[in-house]
């Protein structure tokens, strides 16, 4: 309600005020799903239950399976597990791809796939045909397919599926062998592995991060977080010992 003065009430105005900070609060957090489950709604992130601890030394080793973008030796490590089709995941990837060009040769992303099934039903192929692009070009090629994807798409759920050749054109790659193994749905085992990864590790969620310190220890970061809280944890794990 409005004064004759055109301003809000003050019990107005407080209700308002309390709504657009709940809005940034879910803007700024990303996805929670209960795992395994059907019809899921979206909830705001929370903190992980049970021994936080305790699950994230069950995170599978990093090795010359995974995709990292940076320096494979770089002191710290940010282990991502995300959905294609998430939006919170979509501005995460930017933030993330600034942490690895601001902080060279110190800062290395490995990249996991989290779809979650009932959020987004298109996630768990569109995470295949990255991998179809790792197969057909290496390391280089599924991060440049992975960039176009969240490139293009609006998310949830919102890729055409008939683009996913046309991006594999887009970033130079062989149409017909990339259609070939999208279809064979011989790296679905793959996206699995990465999802049961996750799931062991305590994620509930995307983007849901794990970043392995200096020293080795390893830190959850769950959500979309901004780039400056990001920078924090990592100046910090650069000066674990």
């Amino acid at each position: 309600m409005k004064n004759n003065k055109g301003f809000l009430t003050v019990p107005v105005a407080i209700l308002v005020a309390g709504i657009i900070i709940a809005a940034a609060i879910i803007y700024a957090v990303g996805w929670r799903a209960t795992p395994g489950s059907q019809g899921q709604t979206a909830q705001v992130e929370e903190t992980l239950g049970g021994d936080e601890a305790a699950a994230l030394k069950k995170m599978r080793p990093i090795s010359d399976k995974d995709h990292i973008l940076g320096d494979a030796k770089a002191p710290v490590k940010i282990v991502e597990y995300s959905d294609t089709e998430c939006p919170f995941c979509k501005r995460f990837h930017n933030t993330v791809h600034q942490a690895v060009t601001d902080y060279p040769g110190q800062v290395a992303w490995v990249y996991r796939h989290f779809p979650l099934d009932a959020l987004h039903s298109k996630a768990r192929k569109e995470a295949e045909a990255t991998e179809c692009a790792a197969e057909l070009a290496g390391n280089d090629g599924f991060w440049k397919y992975i960039d176009r994807l969240f490139e293009l798409t609006p998310s949830n759920n919102g890729l055409d599926p008939a683009q996913l050749p046309q991006i594999a054109v887009d970033v130079g790659l062989d149409k017909a062998k990339f259609e070939e193994c999208l279809a064979s749905g011989r790296h679905a085992s793959t996206v699995e592995e990465d999802v049961q990864d996750a799931l062991a590790t305590g994620g509930q969620g995307t983007p849901n991060s794990i970043i392995i310190t200096a020293s080795g220890e390893k830190i959850s970061f769950s959500g979309a977080q901004p780039y400056e809280a990001l920078k924090q944890v990592i100046d910090l794990a650069l000066r674990a010992k």
